[in-house]
């Protein structure tokens, strides 16, 4: 009779808590996943990390011409019946509006991103053909991210005498920027340039092969992500993978030039017809090897070393520099 109540005793608490159990593990199931994304890690030194370097002198241009103003606006000028000197009746001259765009500055605000990649390296892929058909191919690829860590550029007014003088530049930051790249694999012997492709098809083994864990993009698709601001030193990022093909299997002096980190540029006077460059990270890299078994050549970063002075300017004179520079900021 004791044996059976503590039966019954022992049965009841069981199904209490049970019910507490199940009651608990309902109200979690009706909860959003909890688990996340992990951003990728890697070992020190697998990530090559290039800081942003925005400019102070980038944030403006001139004082220069604008010529096209003068063109288009010939009456502007100064001269005939009503003007016989070609002077003004009352203001001075360099307050005239001809003078003053003879003597115009141009500003602007400059961002920039960090830049982190894994080494450049190429393997065999299948990638499809206009005609359908899938064909074998060694694909040249880089992966990389890009973190958005502040420090923007641009000039800081100062009152004087209820004018504005532009005297400094001041950090300022936002919640996120857009990333719009391009990356061209540039053969620096023949001046040969190879645009990053857009090949969908390869993107998968890539992330595998490389051991990717957040989404990875391709240059298309990385446009439409945020990269959200972030000063923490282990802060995530945004990955994205460029991919090239028909690559000439004989080159051995080769530079990745990213396009799309900042905004600056340089450009000679103003208009249409003036040249413009971007300022673009030119990565060096070297690839000692030969047309043979391309995939057992391995391409390191950097400009290498020789101890011999004639090797070494030999080396030099093939990335266009004076100097060994591993990676370099340049307008092109």
């Amino acid at each position: 009779m004791l044996l059976g109540r503590i039966s019954k005793i022992v049965l009841t608490t069981t199904l209490v808590v049970t019910g507490i159990a199940g009651s608990a593990t309902a109200q979690n199931g009706a909860k959003k996943d909890p688990s996340t994304t992990e951003e990728s890690r890697f070992a020190p030194g697998v990530l090559q990390v290039i800081p942003p370097a925005p400019e102070p002198d980038e944030t403006f241009d001139g004082p220069q011409t604008l010529q096209s103003l003068l063109e288009a606006h010939p009456e502007i000028q100064f001269g005939g019946a009503t003007h016989p000197d070609g002077e003004p009746h009352f203001d001075p001259r360099s307050r005239t509006l001809v003078e003053m765009a003879k003597q115009v500055i141009l500003r602007r605000e400059i961002y920039a991103f960090e830049f982190a990649f894994k080494p450049l390296r190429h393997m065999y892929l299948d990638v499809p053909r206009a005609d359908g058909r899938m064909q074998r191919k060694l694909i040249w690829y880089m992966v990389y991210r890009v973190r958005y860590r502040g420090g923007d550029l641009r000039p800081a007014p100062d009152k004087v005498a209820g004018v504005s003088i532009y005297k400094r530049v001041e950090e300022v930051h936002y919640e996120s920027r857009r990333f719009f790249p391009m990356l061209v694999l540039r053969d620096q012997v023949s001046d040969q340039d190879y645009v990053d492709n857009i090949l969908p098809a390869v993107k998968d083994k890539i992330k595998v092969r490389e051991q990717i864990t957040a989404p990875l993009y391709n240059s298309v698709e990385i446009t439409r992500v945020s990269v959200p601001y972030g000063a923490d030193e282990s802060g995530d990022g945004v990955w994205g993978v460029a991919t090239w093909e028909d690559v000439d299997p004989n080159l051995d002096f080769v530079s990745v030039e990213v396009f799309g980190l900042t905004n600056a540029f340089e450009q000679d006077g103003e208009g249409p017809k003036a040249p413009y460059r971007r300022k673009a990270l030119q990565l060096n890299f070297y690839r000692p090897g030969d047309s043979m078994n391309q995939v057992d050549d391995q391409i390191l970063f950097g400009v290498p070393a020789y101890a011999n002075d004639s090797e070494q300017q030999y080396i030099l004179k093939q990335y266009g520099l004076s100097e060994r520079l591993d990676y370099r900021w340049i307008f092109r």
